[in-house]
Order: C-alpha cells, then structure tokens, then sequence
C-alpha cells in the first residue's frame, strides 16, 4: 500500500523561509506527478502547487506564486516545498498527494486527480 510522508513544518516568523519534504513508499515515485495542498482552519482544502513526474512542469496558486518553489528528486522518491517571504495566511496543515498517470502540468491539477495522500505538516507563521 502506498504511504506519503510530509516533514519539514514549523512555527516561522512573518518573512521566514521553511522546506516542506515528501517521501513516498509503496509506489513507482516517477510514474506520479505530485502536488502540495494545505488547508488553515475553518477553510477548504486548497491546491498549492502542482508537478509533473518529470519535475519539468510546474504550476502554482496565484496567492502563492513568485514565493513558493516545486521540486522533486526521483532518484530518492522525494518532493519538495520550498516557501520563502512566508505570510501569516501561510498558516495551514501542509499536505502531500501523488496523481498517477497524468503527463505535463498546464495549471495546477486539481484535487480529483491525486489518489493518495499524506497525514500533513503544520506550518505556522507568526506576524
């Protein structure tokens, strides 16, 4: 069975940088694009960021773009997050999700697509 792990949340100051990790198991990584949701409380489930089995393509939220960067690392079945110039309505559990079979990334892919998923990290920014 598929497992997805997150780390790398934190409490940050306004400003602060942080590095979100995903680790899969149970799957053949490169065979999924793979994508970043996060949800504060009270709010829905929002796509973050999306990327392609490739790492080659890359969308992003609007409330997120030109601050938060996609990567991944097939050779060691890991995603990243990086997010810099955190703001306080940055504050949410962080979640990780794999999507097989889906090719390029035009925008971002849409929670539907994503079959599994991982327990989150909270990442807090304080003002």
């Amino acid at each position: 069975q598929a497992q997805v792990v997150e780390s790398g949340g934190g409490l940050v100051q306004a400003g602060g940088s942080l590095r979100l990790s995903c680790t899969t198991h149970g799957l053949r990584f490169d065979d999924y694009a793979m994508g970043w949701f996060r949800q504060a409380p009270g709010k829905e489930r929002e796509e973050v960021s999306c990327i392609s089995w490739s790492g080659e393509s890359t969308a992003y939220a609007d409330s997120v773009k030109g601050r938060f960067t996609i990567s991944r690392d097939n050779a060691v079945n890991t995603l990243y997050l990086e997010m810099n110039s955190l703001k306080p309505e940055d504050t949410a559990m962080y979640y990780c999700a794999a999507a097989y079979g889906l090719g390029a990334v035009e925008g971002l892919c849409g929670e539907a697509a994503f079959g599994a998923w991982g327990q989150g990290t909270q990442v807090t920014v304080s003002s």
